[in-house]
């Protein structure tokens, strides 16, 4: 029986339903003279030094945007070289000046995955420990970013104590720590003007527990002594007054926390055995051995 073979029309209902009109089944047709030839055309890569070159032109006018694109290009065409390296790094750079966090943080992470021990991987850490602490908000929002940046830089410090960007590091470290501090505060003054005591006491216990170095631990100390004469726990109200005025004589806070124990006939006294009492003891033990 001989082969028979569909029409042009019955060709073009087939092709149409496949999504294929007319014309590209003309450019297929090795008959059709008119038909135009596919020709394949190779994109030659730009140079990488002129690639490069254009990434640092574009930073000196402050087109971040553009830079961080143009080097983004030099990683991509040239990749496995030590120019992807570079253009990778500069990418996080750009990204970070142009205030782009974000994609900074991204780049400085692809860049600390293929090159961890690259001589540049303390500076790509450190950009994206920056990115997170420039994204830092204010007390009265939630703190995740602050929680992220602390991250980032501690890892700085214990990843790469010797270079150049640790002094920087511990120096922020303390001051987003202080801003994590401050936001456990705000939350418990909110549940103590409530009269939610035990609400208010574990936020004031976290801000002693995790932040005692910060500036916020005189106050938390002075909160606990309310919280815990309200709910009558008086021994507990002694002993956080007698860790602020061990450690804190000449806070404004001490005497508050003095002056309210007096109202119940009380002075402040220390309970060894209370968990206020290990931890203060726990930090003066670190501390001497710090120094």
């Amino acid at each position: 029986m001989p082969l028979t073979f569909p029409t042009r029309g019955a060709m073009a209902a087939v092709l149409l339903s496949l999504g294929v009109g007319l014309a590209g089944c003309d450019a297929l047709d090795p008959t059709n003279l008119f038909a135009e030839k596919y020709k394949p055309e190779a994109v030659p890569d730009t140079p990488a030094d002129k690639l490069y070159s254009e990434g640092l032109a574009k930073m000196e006018d402050k087109d971040y945007e553009a830079a961080a694109k143009s080097f983004d290009q030099l990683d991509k065409q040239y990749t496995y070289s030590d120019w992807s390296r570079k253009g990778l790094l500069m990418t996080a750079y750009a990204n970070y000046e142009g205030a782009k966090y974000d994609d900074a943080i991204n780049a400085s992470k692809r860049y600390l995955q293929r090159h961890p021990a690259s001589k540049d991987a303390a500076y790509a850490q450190y950009l994206m420990a920056m990115s997170q602490y420039k994204q830092i908000p204010d007390v009265t929002r939630d703190q995740e970013r602050s929680e992220r940046a602390l991250v980032a830089l501690q890892e700085l410090v214990q990843k790469y104590p010797t270079s150049e960007y640790a002094n920087d590091a511990k120096a922020k470290i303390q001051i987003t720590r202080d801003q994590l501090a401050g936001k456990e505060m705000e939350v418990g003054r909110f549940y103590l003007e409530k009269r939610a005591f035990p609400a208010a006491i574990n936020r004031f216990r976290d801000v002693i527990s995790k932040y005692q170095t910060t500036r916020h631990a005189e106050e938390a100390l002075e909160r606990l002594v309310e919280a815990y004469m309200a709910l009558g726990l008086t021994g507990e109200a002694q002993t956080a007054a007698a860790v602020l005025g061990h450690n804190f004589p000449d806070s404004p806070w001490y005497k508050d926390a003095y002056a309210l124990l007096q109202t119940g006939g009380l002075e402040p006294r220390e309970e060894k055995s209370s968990w206020l009492s290990k931890i203060y003891r726990g930090v003066i033990g670190r501390t001497a051995a710090a120094d």
